[in-house]
């Protein structure tokens, strides 16, 4: 299986077989339910809120909770080493604009990553594939990342940073793009002319999203915690 395009090598000690002997029954009597709702992978990049040199190959693992919400696990490759980096939020264009004009900043389209081509599903069909993307073309997304493997962090260091999009040509680093092209054997630009009869979103794209074209970035701020409440009531 292809590995990810960012060489990182995580400490620690091989798995022994004896750990694997130990998991294998466990695994075999619980329930995994909600791993198990994941029906869908999609391959796209993300970069940095507050830096778009900054770019990461995302694999998304996604299930939906309903017509208008899809949650993902997002990996930086698809083989079973892969590195959990993050999770990603997807609600329908109606959801989206519901939220509240503080929070939309936060969200990004999907619309130029789909008919650009980079945003695709590994192995499958090309008409499978439209089918399934022609509605992700129309969604927003909400995306953190915990583990900065672009920098080649050997474990999650450092603040949960929100993630952006691709919205525009030109602004995916060229030694990325051929990396993930040569790995999933795809061309975006043959993908790109495949898509043009996609649509965004029904009323285009909202102002507030991608950022409201602004640097988002996480960073911790010392306040004072309120005093306890000594008055309050305990329902039991």
């Amino acid at each position: 299986m292809a590995a990810s395009c960012h060489d990182v090598d995580v400490p620690g000690k091989p798995t022994e077989m004896a750990t694997a002997l130990l998991e294998t029954p466990t695994g075999a009597i619980q329930g995994f339910a909600p791993i198990n709702q994941i029906h869908q992978h999609l391959c796209a990049f993300h970069f940095y809120g507050d830096d778009m040199t900054r770019q990461v190959e995302a694999h998304h693992f996604c299930a939906h909770l309903n017509e208008d919400v899809q949650q993902c696990l997002i990996f930086d490759g698809p083989e079973a080493g892969a590195r959990l980096i993050g999770l990603e939020y997807i609600v329908t264009e109606e959801l989206f604009l519901t939220l509240p004009d503080e929070e939309k900043p936060m969200w990004h389209t999907h619309e130029f990553e789909v008919k650009g081509g980079v945003l695709f599903m590994p192995g499958v069909p090309g008409v499978v594939e439209r089918r399934d993307l022609k509605v992700v073309a129309r969604t927003y997304g909400k995306t953190v990342h915990f583990w900065q493997v672009d920098r080649g962090d050997a474990l999650p260091l450092g603040l949960p940073q929100i993630m952006m999009a691709l919205t525009r040509e030109g602004r995916l680093r060229q030694d990325l793009a051929d990396c993930v092209e040569k790995k999933f054997s795809v061309s975006f630009q043959k993908e790109r002319e495949n898509r043009a009869y996609m649509n965004g979103p029904a009323h285009g794209i909202h102002p507030l999203a991608n950022a409201a074209g602004k640097g988002l970035k996480t960073e911790i701020r010392e306040v004072d915690l309120p005093a306890a409440n000594t008055g309050a009531r305990i329902f039991t």
